[in-house]
């Protein structure tokens, strides 16, 4: 057996269940920590940490940029959580040589993205490091009874994708590599670099779905780490498999322009950052929701008693999904 010494010999997953240990069991597991706070509301707590040349640069992410995509990034797992955000705080580590123009139009991009979303800025701190970080925690509040987990989904749930996906890696692509679509329109190219250098939330859907009256919690998270990683990870908490149907998976116009139905299908699923919401529910209001929001929104597949995630082909093949394929960070 291979002996484990270093953090690269084992995968993201198998680092977090080790830190997991040291974790209430009760508390980890979702997008964010869910706290008792008042009689009938939960305090919900989340944290990101971007680090520069892995999640952002100079090259891909202006400052203003960085700064609103930390903060979109966090309130991104409150909306996972179904929680209105409260406050947050910010952690920097900077080189000393680092311009202050660059930290001033860091912080007007966090203060563009909390002003879009009504929340304030509320403290934290900064210290020298070599490597650029950000280290963002945000606090949301929701009522006890609609707390969104990873947990509940059931067999005979539809899987609903609240957005495109695909769109943020192919925004990354054109800022590394210029000289690539050639073939796209300036409002598409503009299009996917802002899904990648400005996501928006989606506490909109968080919100509608906090007025539906329901007898049971939805079952959901982000899709940060890409859509097939969100299934999977469902799935996984929720002791169940999934079926998706290619056919029923949306992507934009402009993905569909930029690369091959092929390519578009791998960013697709596993491109990542993305910041939609991938939630499991009954039909009904699943439809509803469809309905409500549009613009990509669409039911992609079923919740199984089948403990695999299968993807149907548009000719008919099964292809089993795997975490392989999504971003890792060791």
């Amino acid at each position: 057996m291979k002996q484990i010494k270093h953090l690269s010999d084992l995968r993201e997953p198998e680092i977090l269940k080790v830190l997991q240990r040291f974790c209430p069991a009760e508390i980890i597991g979702d997008d964010g920590a869910v706290l008792a706070w008042q009689n009938n509301k939960d305090l919900v707590v989340t944290t990101d940490v971007l680090v520069d040349t892995v999640h952002f640069s100079d090259r891909t992410t202006p400052a203003k940029m960085a700064g609103w995509r930390a903060v979109a990034a966090n309130l991104s797992d409150l909306a996972a959580m179904g929680a209105t955000p409260v406050s947050i705080t910010v952690g920097l580590s900077l080189p000393p040589k680092t311009e202050l123009r660059w930290l001033e139009d860091l912080y007007a991009g966090i203060g563009a993205c909390l002003q879009t979303y009504d929340t304030p800025l509320v403290g934290g701190d900064i210290t020298r490091s070599p490597v650029k970080t950000i280290a963002i925690t945000a606090l949301g509040a929701v009522s006890k009874k609609n707390v969104i987990r990873r947990n509940t989904a059931q067999v005979g749930d539809v899987i609903i994708a609240t957005g495109f996906h695909g769109d943020s890696r192919a925004g990354l692509e054109l800022l590394l590599n210029p000289e690539t679509g050639r073939n796209l329109t300036v409002g598409d190219r503009q299009y996917l670099i802002l899904a990648h250098q400005k996501p928006l939330p989606r506490l909109d859907v968080s919100a509608y779905l906090n007025d539906i009256e329901t007898d049971r919690n939805f079952a959901g998270m982000d899709s940060s780490d890409g859509l097939a990683d969100a299934v999977l990870q469902l799935c996984e908490m929720s002791q169940a498999g999934a079926v998706l149907n290619e056919t029923k998976i949306p992507i934009s116009h402009a993905l569909s322009r930029y690369q091959s139905l092929d390519k578009a299908l791998q960013w697709t699923l596993y491109g990542g950052e993305d910041f939609e919401l991938v939630l499991c529910m009954r039909r009904s209001p699943a439809e509803m929701l469809v309905q409500k929001f549009g613009k990509g929104c669409s039911i992609i597949g079923e919740i199984t008693a089948d403990k695999t995630v299968r993807l149907i082909r548009k000719d008919g093949r099964s292809q089993t999904l795997s975490r392989q394929n999504s971003f890792q960070h060791f």
